[in-house]
């Protein structure tokens, strides 16, 4: 019997996974002052990169990171991590700020387009939060026609990744998709054939994907 085949979206390379590049990440550069505030909240690696590109006042603010991967972004440019989310998804994550920021200034540095509800819950919660745009993403356009194969897995790292997986190529219902996060599945459609990862890393994604296969 023929192994399905597993195909990553995403820009990164994994030994004996096809990686699918769908969207390209574009900063957009912010004239902020960060001796504002008094923390700073990341949930994804390209939103450090972004605000590092164009500033480096903002090491020097104590940085709450959504989970591991993000806090090691952080770690190795020298930031000042305080706190790690222990469950890693978005609205968990803002349960888990709750306490940590009463009576802080925070701002989150974040993509143009999110999902989750994390500002909400936190202002709800009477957290003082700004938000910055500092990166988006944008579909790739007239990609190479691939021929998937029936029951071929599909690992989707954000929802971004789905969207603009769309965009570019027809969904078969037979397909079996991964995603990252709770967020990234709430973008899939109806009766899509779908796990979630317990971990949101691309590696236990692929873990995941190869106990399917």
């Amino acid at each position: 019997m023929t192994m399905q085949k597993i195909y990553l979206l995403s820009n990164k390379s994994y030994e004996d996974i096809e990686n699918i590049e769908v969207f390209d990440i574009s900063y957009i550069n912010q004239n902020i002052d960060f001796s504002l505030y008094d923390a700073l909240i990341f949930t994804s690696k390209n939103a450090i990169y972004a605000v590092d590109s164009f500033n480096n006042d903002w090491k020097n603010i104590p940085s709450y990171a959504i989970a591991k991967k993000t806090a090691n972004e952080l770690e190795k440019l020298n930031s000042n991590l305080v706190f790690t989310g222990l469950k890693s998804h978005g609205n968990d994550f803002a349960q888990e700020l709750i306490p940590l920021l009463k009576d802080k200034r925070v701002l989150y540095l974040r993509a143009k387009k999110t999902v989750s509800k994390l500002v909400e819950i936190l202002k709800n919660n009477n957290i003082d939060i700004q938000e910055k745009v500092v990166y988006e993403t944008v579909c790739k356009k007239s990609m190479e026609n691939y021929n998937f194969k029936e029951n071929s897995i599909f690992i989707f790292t954000s929802p971004s990744s789905y969207n603009c997986f769309l965009k570019n190529f027809k969904w078969n219902k037979s397909f079996i998709a991964i995603a990252i996060g709770k967020t990234t599945a709430k973008e899939f459609h109806e009766n899509t054939k779908y796990f979630v990862s317990e971990e949101t890393s691309i590696e236990a994604c692929i873990k995941l994907a190869k106990s399917i296969q």
